[in-house]
């Protein structure tokens, strides 16, 4: 039995069936090889590690693969057992062995088993959330993706984005700005040419950019059938209002935020002032503590949300610092030990039209961004008028920006970029309104957090 524990197929070879040992005792040194050549493969080259684990016919494949082994395994084990010839042991080593036997095959089995049982699970994640949409190439080297916050609760009409951040990301390097969108920005134009363009050429005087996806909602005759016209509505808007080309879109209902949250084992953020637990509205319950703290999914989600004793530019500087922190702490370890939960949070949770031939590469530009510092642009006061917006201004700043990015950064660059650092503190966020949020504008993120 130990035998076939560590060289399957040894067994039969020595006091056995030698045909059935060989066949099994080639089996096994093939998968040995290819085991050792795939992992040689991924360390020379990372992004193959990335394409297997994202494609779905290899995982089936390789599924498959280890659910046979599994059972082969566990039947070379208890012909191993019969080989030790049992009945001439005595009856307390008989049971002894019988017990060994069975918790070798229960490990085995039970190992392979749940190694398939991750690969199901992360085929289904795919075939769920990715769907086998266009891909798009980068634009002037770089993909942009709006990343949006939806707002669901009670006494809200439809999944409004109340956050609304473009990732401009370096296709060469994962070098990443964030440019946050405030939801209370009026009078904006469209992409130039888009169906929203036509509808309101002098610009969108109906609601605030976090209305833009209500209206498109009311109005889906003008999308052409489309599945969502909410968010190619505010696709149209975001590009009109920044001049960037939007590769792919992402939503995350911020009411259930948590759950994603808790399934990674929560985010460590750095609370600089009681944050309220409630508020919008309801009554405040509690307050999240000051300090360096290990936040739980609903403490986390409020320390994004919460507006109560500060201001909707303080709530977008916060929710910067939790983008970059779960970027910077969730490492593949996490992944893989909470992949059942993080898989089912995030179907639930999030909707997205990147296509699944595209995760590989988006999975390769995250590990990058990992080792790198973001930088940030908010598109707020006093930089920005939210009510009357100079969109010629904003442009400039979002080129100047995502220029400043693709730069090797100074050491010498703090949370500011080369402003004085901010002594203020409003509703937990480092700065203040009348003289900006670090977190908003920021060439390292993790420094102005």
């Amino acid at each position: 039995m130990a035998m076939t524990l560590v060289v399957p197929g040894s067994a039969q070879m020595l006091a056995g069936n030698r045909r059935l040992g060989l066949a099994a005792f080639r089996t096994w040194l093939v998968l040995v090889a290819l085991g050792v050549a795939v992992v040689v493969s991924v360390l020379v080259d990372r992004d193959l590690g990335y394409w297997m684990v994202a494609d779905p016919t290899l995982l089936v494949i390789v599924r498959f693969a280890l659910m046979t082994a599994a059972v082969l395994w566990v039947l070379l084990l208890v012909d191993a057992w019969r080989l030790g010839r049992p009945l001439t042991l005595a009856v307390g080593h008989r049971r002894t062995v019988v017990v060994v036997n069975g918790l070798l095959c229960l490990c085995v089995a039970g190992s392979l088993l749940s190694g398939a049982h991750l690969l199901g699970v992360q085929r289904q994640f795919i075939g769920t959330m990715f769907g086998d949409g266009i891909a798009t190439a980068a634009t002037d080297g770089r993909y942009n993706v709006l990343l949006l916050g939806g707002d669901s609760g009670a006494g809200r009409v439809g999944l409004r984005p109340d956050s609304m951040t473009v990732a401009s990301i370096d296709a060469a390097t994962g070098r990443a700005v964030l440019i946050s969108l405030p939801r209370n920005m009026a009078d904006f134009p469209f992409r130039e040419g888009s169906v929203m363009d036509e509808e309101f050429p002098d610009g969108f005087d109906e609601d605030y950019l976090n209305g833009v996806s209500t209206w498109a909602e009311d109005n889906p005759e003008l999308f052409k059938k489309s599945a969502t016209p909410g968010i190619d509505a505010t696709v149209m808007a975001v590009e009109g209002i920044t001049g960037l080309d939007m590769n792919y879109w992402a939503m995350v209902n911020l009411e259930g935020f948590k759950e994603l949250v808790d399934a990674v084992g929560g985010v460590n953020l750095n609370v600089r002032q009681p944050i309220p637990v409630g508020g919008l509205g309801d009554d405040v319950v509690r307050y999240i503590p000051t300090g360096t703290r290990t936040l739980d999914g609903m403490d986390t989600l409020w320390y994004a949300r919460a507006r109560d004793g500060s201001d909707d530019y303080s709530r977008m500087a916060r929710q910067k610092c939790v983008m970059g922190a779960m970027l910077q702490q969730l490492s593949p370890q996490a992944v893989v030990r909470n992949f059942s939960a993080i898989a089912d949070a995030s179907t639930e949770l999030i909707s997205t039209d990147l296509p699944a031939s595209e995760l590989d590469t988006f999975m390769a530009l995250a590990m990058e961004a990992k080792d790198e510092k973001i930088a940030t642009l908010s598109l707020v006061p006093p930089m920005i008028d939210t009510a009357d917006p100079d969109i010629d201004l904003v442009q400039e700043k979002v080129a100047a920006a995502v220029a400043k990015s693709e730069e090797p950064p100074s050491p010498s660059a703090g949370s500011g970029g080369g402003r004085k650092a901010p002594t203020a503190v409003t509703g937990g966020s480092l700065g203040s309104m009348a003289d900006g949020y670090a977190a908003n504008q920021a060439q390292d993120l993790s420094s102005a957090c």
